[in-house]
């Protein structure tokens, strides 16, 4: 991993906060301006953010690149790239646009080749986009993760192996809440008082929490609902306005591989390895569930407990 493309990923992060922020200093009405490849709703700092991306790395990319982006798909800057950068330039739209703090940048790379997968991811760098906040890690890093603007040393685990006293949270953009609640309310019951419960929208936001121990656990369980119930997809298609919006490869790249580094238990929501998850892919077939836990036993409770 060159010095030069680590210096990318922090740089094109950081154009994408400047570029939101001033664009949030404006005070304009925030509105949806179409859907993403995918299906998600796009709002109009989505379309800030992607333009940010797209000039820097035009700008200041030392050797060609492919760009992955959720707007955009694949768009290289020059002839025969050897990386490919998976990039969400805002992880968290919707608290992003009310200029809450659960919104990030998030950036992995990965060497391109014909059928890049999860596992293949080299570096990743997440940016919180109202604090400035950063991780950083690559394959040639000793050290688990680079970390600025924490106050406590990174990663920082939690221990927590009961349900009852977790705090974690989860995932309703796109999914269904009967089938949500009928899956998993008797464990917010079990833990909204002795624990806590929280709703993010920012699948980076959320599984980076448990690195800085802030979180316990993360689920978003809806794609393994969908694949145990095919008879649930005309639900997950009403509340996607016709898409099946589940974990995209760009929403979870970056996080998953900082994850690892850290030692939180992270896989879908099988239990089995996110490794082979295709990178550059949309389409539901290539979506995710996840389950993360800062403990084997946790991560253990979770997948036993749940209503399949």
């Amino acid at each position: 991993m060159s010095a030069h493309l680590r210096t990318l990923l922090l740089g094109t992060a950081q154009a994408v906060r400047t570029a939101v922020l001033d664009h949030a200093r404006a005070g304009l009405p925030r509105h949806v301006q179409g859907d993403s490849p995918g299906g998600d709703a796009q709002f109009d700092i989505d379309a800030v953010a992607e333009d940010a991306v797209w000039k820097h790395l035009t700008e200041h990319a030392p050797e060609p690149v492919a760009v992955y982006t959720e707007d955009n798909i694949l768009r290289t800057t020059g002839p025969d790239p050897r990386h490919v950068l998976l990039i969400d330039p805002i992880d968290g739209t919707r608290p992003a646009s009310a200029g809450l703090e659960m919104a990030t940048v998030s950036i992995a790379a990965a060497p391109l080749t014909d059928d890049p997968t999860l596992a293949d991811v080299c570096a990743a760098h997440l940016l919180e986009l109202q604090s400035g906040k950063r991780l950083y890690a690559d394959d040639t890093l000793a050290a688990p993760l680079e970390w600025h603007g924490y106050d406590w040393t990174l990663p920082r685990l939690s221990r927590t192996t009961s349900i009852d006293r977790m705090f974690w949270s989860l995932e309703f953009n796109g999914h269904p809440m009967r089938l949500m609640t009928d899956a998993y309310a008797h464990l917010v019951d079990a833990s909204a008082n002795t624990g806590g419960i929280f709703l993010f929208n920012s699948a980076t936001f959320s599984i980076s929490r448990i690195i800085t121990g802030q979180l316990d656990a993360y689920v978003d369980i809806g794609n393994r609902v969908l694949r145990d119930h095919p008879a649930t997809e005309s639900d997950f298609r009403r509340v996607g306005r016709g898409n099946i919006l589940h974990l995209f490869p760009y929403d979870i790249a970056a996080a998953v591989y900082l994850a690892r580094r850290a030692g939180v238990v992270v896989t879908d929501a099988y239990g089995e390895s996110l490794g082979p998850t295709p990178l550059l892919a949309v389409d539901p077939e290539a979506q995710r569930s996840c389950v993360a836990a800062s403990t084997p036993e946790l991560h253990q409770a979770l997948l036993d407990t749940i209503r399949w």
